[in-house]
């Protein structure tokens, strides 16, 4: 796929503009947007990735159009899953509903910057050295049955990254936030910076670990550093309005890590099977690359990803409803005479509740 310096130029000033757009509207009226607000922006977002990938197609081919889709789904789903660490995050910082806005697009420009030279020097690696395919895909298998056997991290386990530590001796920090800005004027005029200043770099440094799962995921559905980058891009504009939108749906997404470590398994398995069919290791069949090794086409690729995705979400949503069921009859069952809200006895002595 070959990329003329324009379309590159087109496309880095397309996204300037769109993150002007969003910094004008969060500058103008810091808010907690709408349930409204935040699925409108979210649905633009969609459309113009789905646009994007339409016209990929009709410039490009359909395979390559493809390499897209799938790339996109599969970074936009590990961005849902980075959204449960930013909650974390906004609320062990304290940060104000009505200045997370800010907080959250600037971060996602960090992580812009940051994965945008993540993805240069993966695409030069890829191209150079096929091993590093090998690389990827045993990292993506590790990741995979972390995923599985663990899943989601829990809250009280987060711990603050060593740049987040650094920033907070190094750098004067206000203790308490003013607004929306990052900087303010201590009480003797010295310029110095407020707690939102650690919270973005926060989230940006946080996104930047995720990536170290994101970039060799995608990478092992296209090699095209064009599609990766556009494809990085569409994953995390909407992911602000996302963080909104979801809100309280993210608890009630019990099986995503499963359905994200089947998606990071099959990339992974498919990124040594690449390896295989184009290998040049010494050790591993005298240098030579093994023929008889399946490619995975494309559209496998997309099949697999959708339906575990949408599998995993369908049963997540069945799961939680049968869960506020079970909770909401328990909470209406009778309870003994004489007993506290509790099901304890006032005499000492344990009553059992009946569900």
């Amino acid at each position: 796929m070959n990329v003329a310096s324009w379309v590159w130029a087109a496309t880095l000033v397309g996204l300037i503009g769109m993150l002007a757009v969003d910094l004008l509207i969060i500058g103008r009226r810091p808010h907690e947007p709408s349930i409204r607000e935040s699925t409108i922006w979210v649905s633009i977002y969609v459309t113009m990735a789905v646009l994007f990938g339409l016209g990929i197609y009709l410039t490009s081919g359909a395979a390559y159009a493809g390499q897209f889709a799938a790339g996109w789904l599969t970074e936009y789903s590990l961005s849902v899953d980075n959204l449960f660490v930013f909650v974390i995050i906004m609320s062990r910082f304290a940060v104000p509903r009505e200045y997370q806005q800010k907080v959250l697009l600037i971060g996602i420009v960090l992580a812009l910057v940051m994965r945008g030279a993540f993805i240069a020097a993966g695409a030069a690696l890829v191209n150079e050295f096929v091993w590093a395919f090998y690389i990827f895909g045993a990292f993506l298998l590790y990741t995979a049955v972390r995923l599985f056997r663990h899943g989601e991290d829990d809250p009280a386990d987060f711990k603050e990254n060593g740049l987040i530590r650094w920033s907070r001796k190094v750098l004067p920090i206000s203790k308490d936030y003013e607004g929306s800005r990052a900087t303010t004027r201590n009480s003797a005029g010295r310029l110095i910076f407020t707690p939102l200043l650690i919270v973005m770099i926060a989230i940006g440094t946080t996104d930047l670990i995720f990536a170290l799962d994101s970039i060799p995921a995608i990478f092992g559905l296209t090699q095209e550093p064009y599609l990766v980058f556009t494809a990085n891009v569409f994953a995390l504009m909407g992911l602000r309005q996302l963080y909104f939108l979801l809100g309280g749906l993210l608890d009630r997404l019990v099986y995503l890590s499963i359905g994200l470590a089947v998606v990071l398994g099959f990339i992974g398995i498919k990124l040594v099977m690449e390896a295989l069919h184009g290998n040049n290791v010494p050790f591993i069949n005298g240098g030579q690359p093994l023929t008889g090794v399946p490619e995975i086409p494309i559209w496998l690729s997309l099949t697999v990803i959708v339906s575990t995705l949408a599998v995993t979400t369908i049963l997540s949503l069945m799961s939680s409803r049968r869960q506020r069921k079970l909770s909401a009859r328990a909470a209406s069952a009778p309870r003994p005479s004489g007993a506290d809200p509790s099901g304890a006895d006032p005499s000492g002595a344990d009553i059992p509740i009946k569900r």
